[in-house]
């Protein structure tokens, strides 16, 4: 790992004009952060690493004004424990739940798992070997021609079929949740974007605040799904989240695109209607019906349409 000089920064503030300066990152849980840096997966690596865990203004869970808001270093293991996020945000609560390993759930945080590069074998090669177009614009996406066993099923953006593996993402969406950072308030939606290396919209020089979350009616409910290889450690193949509210329903996969794929076709069918079998299967159906396959993925879209099926069910 190259040298670079650690600040812990103690304000906001402070945090964000060290940023400001140029040639630094942030860190919190540093599960992404660190083994990027030690396996030298970018060109480059950052001078200066800030700290935000010496900020206490940064922690918390709590319910009040109509809405949940969680700071953004609560780790996934506060939050899949917490009992108000258990009652009333069910889908968030397992999302966090089904995170990693106990250990990574310990350390990380919820604005490090929404912040989370995307996932590709050729994007986190080990010394930069590949000349991935998400970090140099003159490269090109390798997975096209290459291994795309987990990449994209709706296809490219800007030429790149890696995909966004956060888990408490999909479940924050289905909640219709706000990022609050040091410039800003985003809706959840709009806060995840291709920005070159990264995956969110987020300027070089803001942070995640806060996390909120309007509080469900009365008679709301939401769920959380994630198949992968294997049911600790691994990020998901496909994941799911889904929230049926009254006549509304809000239903969101990941692992599936570059950003959280919201599945608006398959809300249009169930939305005001009595959940039941079939209909829940003509969701999952409606799902994917703008999904096209790459050479090794086609798996990933029956995957999906089912879990989209057996997700809307739990909240029957």
């Amino acid at each position: 790992m190259r040298n670079f000089e650690h600040i812990n920064a103690t304000t906001v503030s402070e945090a964000t004009s060290i940023l400001a300066q140029g040639d630094a990152e942030v860190i919190a849980g540093g599960t992404e952060l660190l083994n990027r840096l030690k396996c030298f997966i970018f060109p480059e690596s950052p001078g200066t690493i800030v700290n935000i865990k010496t900020v206490p203004e940064l922690y918390g869970i709590e319910e009040a004004g109509g809405m949940l808001k969680i700071g953004a270093l609560a780790t996934l293991t506060e939050i899949s424990k917490s009992s108000t996020v258990q009652a009333n945000y069910s889908a968030l609560a397992e999302a966090a739940r089904k995170v990693g390993t106990p250990e990574l759930r310990n350390m990380g945080t919820i604005a490090g798992n929404i912040c989370q590069p995307v996932q590709c074998w050729y994007y986190w090669s080990e010394h930069n070997n590949f000349n991935c177009l998400r970090k140099n614009p003159s490269g090109v996406c390798q997975a096209l021609l290459g291994d795309n066993r987990y990449h994209s099923i709706f296809g490219a953006v800007n030429g790149c079929v890696a995909v966004n593996v956060s888990d408490t993402a999909p479940a924050l969406i289905a909640l219709d949740a706000k990022v609050v950072t040091s410039k800003r308030t985003i809706g959840i939606e709009e806060f995840f974007a291709v920005n070159g290396a990264f995956s969110t919209d987020l300027d070089d020089d803001e942070i995640v605040t806060e996390i909120q979350v309007p509080t469900p009616s009365a008679g709301a409910k939401s769920a959380f799904r994630k198949f992968a290889i294997r049911k600790a450690i691994d990020f998901p193949i496909v994941n799911c989240a889904v929230m049926i509210d009254g006549t509304s329903a809000r239903i969101c996969l990941n692992g599936v695109h570059n950003n959280p794929y919201r599945a608006t076709a398959a809300e249009e069918v169930i939305a005001g209607q009595t959940i039941n079998e079939s209909n829940a299967e003509d969701a999952g159906e409606a799902a994917v019906a703008d999904a096209s396959a790459l050479p090794d993925n086609k798996y990933m879209i029956q995957v999906a349409k089912t879990l989209v099926k057996r997700t809307i069910l739990d909240c029957a």
